[in-house]
């Protein structure tokens, strides 16, 4: 980006808008960029506070009567020399007719000369009056060269001892999406807390994130402490998983490996579709967050769905790496294919931005979506290249279903010796995990009234009393897995097997 905006600069574009909340870091930019130029340019900065002050020269030398917009834009007129000027925080003035009209004469004026406007600002706002005018440049977060200057310079600081290579990635990989003083923050945090910085306190730099995840609003920083072996079978979705635990690290970049985009989890509501793409989180070390699409939705005005899921990506992307997760993404996009008389066209606009994001982004969110009804997916979602590998999670084998009542009284009681798992599971056939789970809390409820502890034929009777999800919707179960099985992967190491002896 310093390098596009020094071209810009250098090619005498007049009205340059640069998107950031952090003034500083964007100022010594610039500044850097001036000190560059065939001659030097000086650097001005104005606030509605001080009005026009010279960079580095203190409020001392504020140009009089400088403060409102249109006498800043008149004052910067007049100037001969070559020069940068930078207006922080113009975006409440901007729409006036006069500060508006003043820039336009001021691009008029500038044409021959060197001289450039720079709107600094935290809000992109543009009227339509300069949309031809101006150019628009987000000014990036630090990356991890920048995070390790600060780094150092807080361990030099405190007289710390040396870091890990290891530990070093991961503190520098937990500040990844916060601002540079943000990062300086939480690392005077964590060594407040602990007296110390290692990558033990990494827990303290992602708490930072969740504060910014929280002040988003559509985004949700999902905290799971369950690890992926809360999940009962998939183990041919867990291998995967597990090969890909490091994918985002400086090893994998090192030894060529692209890093992995995402995946879509296809199955039958109640087997663990949810639950896996929590505890990938935990097994793979990065935050997850929750993208609610009936946040992104909003009617109140034209634009704001779309400015609204443009932000959330792009919170994503700045926390990066991470895990973004789409809960049911068939009844987030159901209605993208013809809802333009219902909505004007905004589920299709939404449902379009998505897909060019999911295609050309560059940053490491590996994006974990789930559905449970194929046929109300759009098709684009489903061709190669949008995830790296689509998986089906049907309803549990018989060793599964052992594995996943084991799971469950496990959590629930210490000695599960009592218990005859083949029994139940034989019982169970047909269940689905979230089916099983239930059947045992109801068979809790039934013995706790009776002021005794819970027993096997407790459980059989809750099976007994429960009619399955795979019986009460037998058609679309059936419909679904003849689809599957022809175009997704098993995410069962026993059918996996099976498919392949069959093929």
């Amino acid at each position: 980006m310093q390098e596009e905006l020094k071209i810009l600069v250098q090619a005498q574009y007049p009205l340059i808008y640069l998107v950031t909340s952090e003034e500083e870091r964007a100022e010594q930019a610039i500044y850097s960029i001036a000190q560059r130029q065939q001659p030097q340019r000086r650097l001005y900065v104005w606030t509605v506070t001080h009005g026009i002050v010279e960079y580095g020269q203190g409020r001392s030398v504020t140009q009089h009567n400088t403060v409102s917009p249109e006498a800043a834009i008149e004052w910067i007129i007049r100037q001969k020399e070559p020069g940068i000027f930078i207006l922080k925080d113009l975006h409440p003035f901007i729409d006036a007719p006069a500060t508006t009209r003043s820039l336009r004469d001021a691009i008029a004026s500038f044409k021959g000369t060197q001289k450039n406007i720079i709107l600094m600002s935290p809000v992109q706002q543009v009227p339509i009056e300069l949309e031809k005018e101006v150019v628009v440049l987000d000014f990036p977060l630090p990356n991890m060269s920048d995070l390790n200057k600060v780094l150092d310079s807080h361990l030099g600081q405190q007289n710390a001892r040396r870091l890990t290579t290891e530990a070093r990635e991961k503190l520098l990989r937990a500040a990844l999406g916060l601002t540079r003083d943000e990062a300086q923050k939480v690392y005077r945090k964590a060594q407040v807390t602990k007296r110390q910085l290692t990558e033990k306190e990494v827990d303290i730099v992602l708490s930072e994130k969740k504060q910014l995840i929280r002040r988003n609003g559509i985004l949700e920083y999902i905290e799971e402490d369950e690890t992926i072996e809360a999940v009962g079978g998939l183990e041919e979705l867990k291998k995967w998983l597990t090969q890909r635990s490091d994918a985002f690290t400086e090893k994998a970049r090192e030894y060529g490996l692209p890093q992995p985009k995402g995946m879509l989890i296809l199955g039958v509501p109640g087997c663990g579709k949810s639950l896996i793409a929590k505890t990938t989180s935990k097994l793979w070390g990065l935050p997850i967050l929750r993208l609610d699409m009936g946040r992104v939705y909003d009617g109140s005005m034209v634009g704001r769905s779309e400015a609204n899921l443009r932000n959330a990506l792009k919170t994503a992307e700045s926390i990066s790496p991470a895990i973004l997760f789409i809960d049911e993404l068939d009844k987030s996009f159901a209605g993208s294919s013809g809802s333009g008389d219902s909505d004007g066209g905004t589920s299709s606009r939404i449902f379009g931005s998505f897909l060019t994001w999911m295609q050309e982004k560059k940053s490491p969110v590996f994006v974990m979506a789930t559905a449970n009804r194929v046929e109300r997916l759009p098709g684009e979602f489903l061709r190669k290249g949008r995830f790296d590998e689509i998986f089906f999670v049907d309803l549990p084998t018989s060793q599964e279903r052992q594995d996943i009542f084991t799971i469950h009284l496990n959590k629930r009681r210490k000695d599960i010796s009592r218990f005859d798992l083949e029994q139940l599971s034989k019982m169970s056939d047909g269940f689905s995990g979230a089916e099983i789970e239930q059947a045992i809390v109801a068979a809790m409820y039934e013995a706790f009234a009776q002021d005794r502890e819970f027993t096997q034929l407790d459980i059989i009777a809750a099976l007994k009393a429960t009619l399955p999800l795979s019986r009460t919707m037998q058609e679309q179960v059936t419909a679904l897995r003849d689809w599957a099985r022809q175009r997704a992967r098993p995410a069962a190491a026993s059918v996996a097997e099976y498919q392949r002896m069959e093929f």
